[in-house]
């Protein structure tokens, strides 16, 4: 996948030049850093009122005070990625926590590809932040030496001051008073020697996030919070179907008796991202949301007004059962020989539910023009992919649309399809004067992108010895990869291509003689809604199945599903890992397993309704893996169907942990999604349509169902990886796995529901 990224942004219209990026590829990660021919690190003439700061790469910049601003390309969420970026920064760039400060920025070629999901940012960004610190702290000593005539050699830099021995100059001294010119060829980049795990100080360390004051008080500005002066407020009236649907007509004459009320008005969008969509403006947004309900519309509807969930589960079975389809993502020789000699064969279906985003704040964007430039107001995790469709719809160059950056209330995903700022710039191109619309929560659970419903197949075949010799899996879902960015799929062993977000997960760590994993596109799930990305993607349901699927079938061996699983991790082959990020392979994964195992005291005789069910995972790729282990243990009612999940340990590996109160919360707010999709969150199609647009029917976990948690980071010193989404995997399977151990039924349908549990025990829904 990002091989895709890299390839995408070396020929993306008006971005920068190769020779304006260093680009450091190992394996399919890749890192960028600014560069010109050379990295030049000049503030100017010694003393110019002109150029009072030092800004040697587009990173960061010191001014006369001595106060660091780090750039952030990435989208604040709630996961504090400014804080964690910023560390890595200041770490190297030897400078005092308290002086630095964030400024996220808006879209501009020479950030490269703007994207925050996948769990991908620490990750990419660790290498090239560190050498731009690095670079940064060598020339201000080789400045500070010449200022205190002494040799660089001597010089430590240590809180923003450079001393040598009895002489000392801060960071903002050099700024006003010197004459910095040093200057970094790529190699020279390169060559720098980062600090030792041991000599670092702030990484690993806990400090205050930065972004936490603001936020407490009041001071954070979301994009629901943006405001120009003379623009007016817009809710959408959506249509019955995402795509296909038209506008027969409007009768807005109830909507002119609320004061405010200015007209409605159907979008004409050449983009084709909201067809059939009739926005209703006035003078505030209180006004615009009794307006909107009081127009009548008349629309046509498009060919997926009668499609329910149960069709696009349907279909997706039936694609798995046509082997003429899909791409073969893991392809090893030997599958059907495997199966036809095998001594014992299993197979199971598992299938997930649509799932909604249900972010806090529900999608908004304020447009406007101003200069010949299209100004858009609006929090986003994906401004690269917004731009191009923002200048397709109002009819412009992309260099005519900037995206300002804001806190986004929840993203999740959801925010990487950056479909709502097409209806605000339309509308504001239609009205001629800025216009803000904010959906409602029902408008916005309408209007989501949500998780796609998947189904799956797996087989696994054993010789006499109860040996594992092969493993075929079989997934079907929506694919957002598709549907929004195809350029970005690769092809699988059959030439065909596929979205990797929607089978992650199923190329798994572990040995199992021959491997087979094919993923179909549903194209139904595909033209009955916009699939998108939702905190951890493909994995949600490739984990959930694999994870399963593997307890199953120690149960049918009678091994233990703990030495099953570790038997099938021996490192073998392409499961031995590789640098610079899956160092340790498949060992590292039975490391944390081991671990949970421990802390949960697993093997410990339970009481009557009570289990501890076991599961892991690598998180979203195999080159970026965060080895993840879960105990979960539930206690479950076979009278109610009610599960109660009393406690969960976890164990993660996500290499070196740069901001460990913000990865313990990312791993808390993981895991309890997770959970909240087992058993609680989900909804259906129903004619064209989610079935759930409030909280009132859709019912994530509430604060009374949060259990016990035990999580531990294991300590290393290697390549950190990614925490957003790992944790949230690696629940679902273990909390069925744990039902089982309890009273001894297999649920293979997420969420896991009351009555789905009664029906396994035989019983009747309580009334």
């Amino acid at each position: 996948m990002l091989d895709q990224l890299i390839k995408q942004q070396q020929q993306a219209p008006g971005s920068l030049s190769r020779r304006s990026f260093m680009i450091a590829a190992a394996g399919t990660s890749f890192t960028m850093a600014f560069l010109s021919p050379t990295l030049a690190l000049a503030a100017g003439q010694a003393g110019s009122v002109d150029a009072p700061v030092f800004d040697p790469t587009i990173w960061f910049q010191i001014d006369r005070d001595g106060i660091v601003t780090v750039n952030i390309a990435k989208a604040e969420m709630g996961q504090h990625i400014g804080t964690a970026l910023a560390r890595i920064v200041a770490d190297e760039l030897e400078v005092s926590w308290s002086s630095v400060r964030l400024n996220y920025v808006d879209t501009d070629p020479k950030w490269g590809m703007m994207i925050t999901g996948g769990s991908w940012s620490v990750w990419q960004s660790f290498d090239p932040l560190s050498r731009a610190g690095a670079a940064g702290r060598i020339a201000l000593i080789d400045e500070a030496a010449r200022l205190l005539d002494v040799n660089a050699a001597d010089c430590q830099a240590r809180d923003g001051v450079i001393t040598a021995g009895t002489k000392s100059i801060t960071y903002a001294e050099i700024v006003r008073t010197g004459k910095l010119g040093r200057t970094f060829t790529p190699d020279a980049l390169k060559a720098i020697v980062l600090k030792t795990p041991d000599q670092r100080r702030l990484i690993g360390r806990d400090v205050q996030a930065i972004d936490v004051p603001s936020k407490t008080n009041g001071a954070a500005i979301y994009g629901i919070d943006a405001v120009v002066e003379g623009m007016v407020y817009a809710r959408p009236r959506i249509p019955p179907t995402r795509y296909g649907s038209s506008v027969v007509s409007i009768d807005d004459s109830a909507a002119r008796k609320v004061k405010g009320y200015i007209k409605s008005v159907a979008l004409k969008d050449p983009s084709n991202t909201v067809p059939g969509w009739v926005m209703v403006f006035a003078d505030s947004y209180a006004a615009a949301i009794r307006a909107a309900d009081l127009v009548v519309i008349k629309w046509r509807a498009g060919a997926a007004a009668k499609v329910s969930e149960a069709d696009i589960l349907a279909h997706a079975s039936k694609l798995i059962g046509d082997a003429s389809k899909g791409s073969l993502v893991v392809a090893d020789d030997g599958v059907e020989a495997a199966f036809a000699k095998a001594s014992t064969r299993i197979e199971h279906n598992y299938s997930t539910s649509t799932v909604l985003h249900f972010q806090l704040e529900p999608v908004n964007a304020l447009a406007l023009e101003k200069d010949g430039i299209w100004h858009i107001h609006t929090g986003n995790q994906w401004q690269s992919l917004a731009l191009p469709t923002l200048a397709k719809a109002l009819g412009v160059p992309e260099a005519k649309v900037m995206m300002h950056t804001y806190l986004l209330g929840g993203g999740f995903g959801r925010r990487l399809n950056g479909d709502y700022a097409i209806p605000a710039a339309l509308a504001a191109k239609a009205m001629g004067r800025p216009v803000k619309m904010i959906c409602t929560r029902p408008d916005d659970a309408r209007f989501d992108s949500p998780r796609s419903a998947s189904a799956q197949r797996l087989r696994m075949a054993f010789d006499d010895k109860g040996t594992v010799t092969a493993m075929e899996h079989h997934a079907s879902a929506g694919w957002p990869t598709q549907v929004m960015v195809p350029a970005f799929m690769p092809k699988g062993k059959n030439g065909e291509p596929y979205d990797p977000f929607a089978i992650s997960g199923a190329d798994h760590w572990y040995t199992v003689g021959a491997h087979r994993v094919r993923a179909i596109s549903n194209d139904l799930a595909n033209s009955t809604f916009r699939p998108g990305w939702l905190r951890s993607v493909g994995p949600g349901w490739t984990n959930w199945a694999v994870e399963s699927f593997l307890d199953e079938a120690a149960f049918a061996t009678k091994v233990d599903p703990l030495a099953f699983r570790l038997a099938l991790l021996d490192g073998s082959g392409k499961n031995a890992g590789s640098a610079p990020a899956a160092v340790g392979g498949a060992a590292r994964m039975a490391h944390v397993l081991r671990r949970v195992a421990e802390k949960a005291g697993w093997g410990t005789a339970m009481p009557a309704g009570t289990g501890l069910g076991i599961a892991s995972t690598f998180g979203q790729e195999r080159d970026m893996p965060t080895w993840t282990a879960c105990v979960a243990r539930v206690k479950v009612d076979s009278t109610t169907g009610d599960v109660k999940v009393v406690k969960l340990f976890m164990v993660i590996d996500a290499g070196t942990i740069i901001h460990p109160d913000g990865a313990l919360a990312q791993a808390e707010g993981g895991a309890l999604w997770g959970m909240s999709m087992a058993l609680f969150e989900g909804t259906e199609f129903v004619n064209g349509e989610v079935r759930d647009t409030n909280l009132g029917t859709y019912t994530p976990l509430r604060m009374a169902d949060v259990p016990e948690m035990d999580i531990e980071f294991v300590t290393s010193t290697e390549t950190a990886t990614g925490m957003g989404e790992p944790p949230t995997t690696v629940v679902g399977p273990a909390i069925a796995n744990a039902i089982h151990a309890a009273v001894g039924v297999r649920l293979r349908d997420l969420p896991m529901r009351p009555a789905a549990l009664l029906k396994a025990l035989g019983k009747k829904p309580v009334a």
